[in-house]
């Protein structure tokens, strides 16, 4: 059984709600006092309304300039199978409240940027205009194909007796699970059918014609934009609409494949057009997707956008590089283990008995180190970084090969033998390598949209955090699957995965 604890402020150490407001990429040491982990930065403070304000969801827990941010989206993102670039904790653990903060940190960071990019009029401009159209169009069409093809299938009990009779061994006892195997089989069969009526249900009534000899390959680089590659009902569809698509390796050299691409176009142009026809656009599965995605295309481009403007020179990139050198490189690793000996003749003997076979190094561990965590590691020290350790412990270290076991070497600890069992290079370390060259730019301009996202946080967007509202949800979530996992004996993760299952 999962075990549940209550939610606190204090059970967050390294990532508090003052970090939310405070950075695009979460640093470690912020806390919820509101200092923040880089002293040049403006100290962030929480804000000071305990509830949101009056029109907002129930349970907002920030609020960007006009833009709300909800408890229950967040934990939609959280409950999700995968989040780019964070790992789901265990349920009901502290690691599993900063992912939810950090989550709200991005979630803040984005309507900063949506918020400047709206004030920029970038959603004014004729590409976000088309590609909005474009999705647009697309979710309609995938809208009214699945009304259509996926609507609710009636399979009759004498269908599944007729086939029962007809195609289903003699002898064989008409059981439930039978039963259940003829449905399944009659409803896929529908299902397809469908789908292959769906093509000629949607040039009923409709006016198509196709100029089959403007698909002719050979003739692509003389044609124009404005040629006409087909009509629907009269509304001309030009080569500049349908190049990308038939284009592709595919199409690009048979008349044939671009016919047929083509047609799965018109298709899709003819669906959309129902689809408006039957007020599909008020549909809410319709209304959700095309919300966010007008929103998360939006900053998309405008992050491109900055991005470009914030492209570094040779120049700036190799003075970069220069100046922070020591937070892009990784130095060499080893992965050590070790054990710790009171003296040096104690030392010497131990990796006598080692190299002969006598005894292991985990034995040796076991059996004679003094070092205080020896029973639970078994000598096993992980990675160890160059330049970060003991300096004559790091000199012997790093001058080891695989396997190798050093002479006794001393610290303040004691006597130690080491011995190196993986390596890996240091990376990141010529600015003349290209890796080492994205790396950095990936860093420069990574700080460039930190600082830039800060800015509009301390001086454009006014941000409020409703801590308290915040916590309070938490609690109740945690509560919540409490009581349902003790009824049902199921972890969270199963209740989960049983409430995804409901909603499909």
């Amino acid at each position: 059984m999962t075990r549940f604890r209550s939610v606190s402020r204090f059970a967050l150490p390294a990532l508090g709600l003052a970090m939310a407001l405070g950075s695009f990429t979460p640093r470690a040491g912020a806390i919820a006092t509101g200092t923040t982990a880089d002293e040049s930065r403006p100290e962030v403070q929480l804000a000071d309304i305990a509830t949101p304000p009056p029109g907002a969801p129930r349970d907002t827990v920030a609020r960007v300039g006009d833009q709300y941010i909800t408890f229950s989206y967040i934990s939609t993102m959280l409950n999700s199978s995968a989040i780019v670039g964070l790992s789901i904790p265990t349920f009901g653990t502290p690691e599993r409240d900063q992912v939810r903060l950090t989550l709200l940190d991005k979630m803040i960071s984005a309507n900063l940027l949506y918020l400047d990019a709206v004030k920029n009029g970038v959603d004014k401009t004729p590409q976000y205009r088309q590609d909005m159209q474009r999705f647009s169009d697309a979710v309609l069409a995938s809208v009214y194909k699945n009304n259509y093809v996926s609507a609710e299938i009636e399979v009759t009990q004498q269908e599944i007796q007729d086939y029962f009779d007809n195609h289903i061994a003699a002898g064989t006892e008409f059981s439930d699970e039978v039963r259940a195997g003829i449905e399944a089989r009659l409803r896929k069969q529908k299902f397809t059918a469908r789908m292959h009526a769906l093509h000629d249900r949607l040039r009923e009534g409709a006016r198509v014609i196709i100029n089959e000899a403007e698909l002719d390959p050979e003739d692509d680089q003389v044609r124009d934009a404005s040629d006409v590659i087909a009509t629907i009902d009269g509304k001309d569809i030009t080569w500049e609409e349908v190049r990308i698509p038939l284009s592709t390796p595919r199409n690009a050299g048979s008349r044939e494949n671009r016919l047929e691409a083509l047609n799965r176009l018109l298709d899709i142009r003819l669906m959309t057009l129902k689809a408006r026809q039957a007020g599909l656009e008020q549909d809410p599965v319709y209304r959700a997707r095309i919300n966010e995605y007008r929103k998360t295309h939006l900053i998309n481009i405008y992050r491109d956008d900055l991005f470009g403007q914030w492209e570094p020179d040779d120049a700036t990139l190799r003075a970069y590089y220069t100046a922070n050198r020591d937070r892009i490189m990784v130095n060499e690793l080893r992965k050590v283990r070790m054990v710790v000996l009171e003296t040096e003749q104690e030392a010497r003997d131990v990796r006598s008995r080692i190299e002969s076979g006598e005894i292991t190094l985990f034995q040796a561990v076991a059996d004679y180190s003094i070092a205080p965590d020896a029973d639970k590691t078994l000598g096993d020290i992980g990675w160890v970084k160059k330049d970060t350790g003991f300096p004559e412990l790091d000199r012997v270290t790093f001058a080891l090969g695989p396997d190798e076991i050093s002479d006794p070497v001393q610290s303040p600890a004691g006597w130690h033998l080491v011995q190196v069992t993986d390596m890996r290079d240091a990376v990141y370390d010529d600015i003349e390598d290209e890796t080492t060259r994205q790396a950095t730019r990936r860093r420069y301009i990574d700080e460039k949209l930190d600082a830039y996202v800060i800015n509009l946080r301390t001086h454009e967007f006014p941000v409020e955090v409703y801590d308290d509202v915040f916590f309070k949800l938490a609690q109740q979530e945690v509560d919540w699957y409490r009581k349902v996992s003790e009824k049902t004996q199921k972890s969270p993760e199963e209740i989960i995965e049983d409430l995804r299952k409901l909603k499909k």
